[in-house]
């Protein structure tokens, strides 16, 4: 290690990855067991001694050891006097433990606000219409003051729009019943996969990656996604809301001279395959701009052309370890990761992958003025930190150790919009029901009051009165015998 480079290991002479072009990428590859991760964790411990924060997305569970010094061996001090690294002693490097499901460390969460309508219409992949429906609802949100924090907010949000559709239509423009359902179950398949432990309070602060220790080393973020990978929708959501904000927070500094911080993203191909189109259009945008936010992204995976070309011709650094040229098929493989080196006249590329041994790797690093350098075959130096995980009671000692265990492993549930909506529909239910017992009461009275006579009387009525009371007077006067007219 010196104040300027990360010494990765010797050929004919040593060979270094310098600090100042670190943020132009790279790619590790390798067959399996020919020695990626040895590779991976001894990058990120010179990057940790050089004071530059790592992130690293751990697919197997040995990058744990990182945190712990290596158990000396003979084979370990062979190779480091063979390199000539002296002096060659144990070493562990601070580590910060995170896992979205909060088992085997921090747990990472963010509110459905900070996704925002736009990221999360592209993971779940909605057409024009259905975005629009989703854009307006997060557009009524901001309007009527509801705080959209996890995925039971959004959910209650969508039936208050479904419930609305008529106002808000006449308001916002159309409002389809049947883009709020699809857009309901897209979120239940995302929902099944794990999201709601992700989307919640406390909301990471994205430049938490970016801590040193108190010596000033940086600190080696380490994402448990041994099961993550199993979820491939929720590793998307997560990498999604991550580069996004790494590429909205950090400021522009063009080219440093050390990065601010370097990524590794172990087991590439899973990250590749069968990714979210959203989710592809980000990496390939963050591998373009993020180098002049000072930020290193690092591929580790088995065959190089897991990395799509566009991200790979992007990639300055290369580390490439054996790969197996049996079949038609792996011979290709072989030369297009040959044809991506500097061409060395002492060698041909294309033999010396396939012939290389464990612990060995072709290396071509940016030197000056960011030129690859020709293609060196390396024997890579040997880790100062442990190879392989670490125990459940080392865990627990370096998750108690952590400063942040108070801001970010209990979970918070303030009042947001599915509390508030719920309020609402209970009022609205409430004054429903002293409406509909009013009208009853006023029923049942009208039905037991006694049927009233009116006073007034009927034509015939009086007709008949009249008639009697002249035929009376008629028949008193003829008795007494007075002016009665014939």
């Amino acid at each position: 290690m010196t104040d300027t480079a990360v010494f990765l290991g010797k050929s004919e002479t040593q060979q270094f990855l310098e600090l100042k072009y670190a943020n132009r990428h790279g790619l590790i590859s390798g067959a399996t067991g020919t020695g990626k991760t040895v590779t991976l964790q001894i990058i990120a411990e010179g990057f940790s001694n050089a004071g530059v924060p790592v992130f690293v997305a751990d697919v197997k569970g040995d990058l744990t050891g990182l945190s712990q010094p290596v158990v000396m061996k003979d084979f370990l001090t062979k190779r480091a006097s063979t390199i000539g690294l002296d002096p060659y002693e144990p070493a562990a490097f601070p580590v910060r433990l995170w896992d979205l499901f909060g088992e085997q460390g921090h747990p990472i969460r963010a509110t459905v606000t900070e996704m925002g309508p736009l990221l999360l219409a592209r993971l779940l992949d909605l057409n024009d219409t259905q975005e629009g429906v989703l854009t307006l609802a997060f557009r009524l949100a901001d309007d009527e003051g509801l705080l959209l924090l996890d995925l039971k907010d959004l959910r209650a949000l969508l039936v208050e729009v479904a419930n609305r559709r008529k106002e808000l239509s006449a308001e916002y423009g159309h409002v389809s019943t049947a883009s709020v359902g699809a857009i309901q179950r897209r979120l239940l398949t995302l929902e099944e996969q794990g999201a709601e432990l992700f989307f919640g309070e406390p909301a990471l602060d994205i430049k938490q990656f970016l801590d040193k220790a108190d010596n000033g080393a940086g600190l080696i973020n380490i994402l448990a996604a041994d099961k993550l990978m199993q979820t491939p929708k929720l590793y998307a959501t997560f990498l999604l809301w991550m580069l996004s904000e790494l590429f909205e927070e950090l400021p522009e500094i063009g080219d440093p001279e050390k990065p601010e911080l370097v990524f590794f993203f172990d087991e590439a191909h899973l990250l590749f395959d069968e990714a979210p189109k959203a989710l592809l259009q980000k990496v390939k945008q963050v591998v373009r701009l993020i180098r002049s936010k000072g930020v290193g992204v690092f591929f580790v995976t088995q065959n190089p052309l897991d990395v799509p070309d566009s991200v790979s011709s992007q990639l300055g650094n290369r580390v490439q370890h054996a790969l197996r040229a049996y079949t038609p098929r792996e011979r290709r493989v072989v030369k297009a990761a040959a044809d991506t080196f500097r061409p060395n006249p002492a060698f041909k590329t294309f033999d010396v992958i396939t012939e290389l041994g464990i612990g060995e790797a072709l290396v071509s690093t940016l030197k000056a003025k960011g030129a690859p350098s020709v293609a060196e075959r390396t024997l890579i130096r040997p880790p100062s930190s442990r190879m392989g995980p670490i125990t459940t009671a080392e865990r627990n000692a370096v998750l108690a150790g952590s400063t942040i265990s108070k801001k970010y492993d209990t979970e918070v549930d303030r009042e947001s919009a599915y509390e508030i909506l719920q309020e609402r529909a209970e009022r609205i239910a409430e004054e429903e029901e002293r409406a509909r017992k009013r009208e009853e009461k006023e029923k049942s009275r009208t039905k037991k009051s006694p049927r009233r006579r009116s006073n007034r009387q009927s034509v015939g009525e009086a007709a008949i009165k009249t008639a009697v009371r002249t035929l009376s007077r008629e028949i008193v006067r003829g008795l007494f015998g007075s002016l009665k007219r014939r």
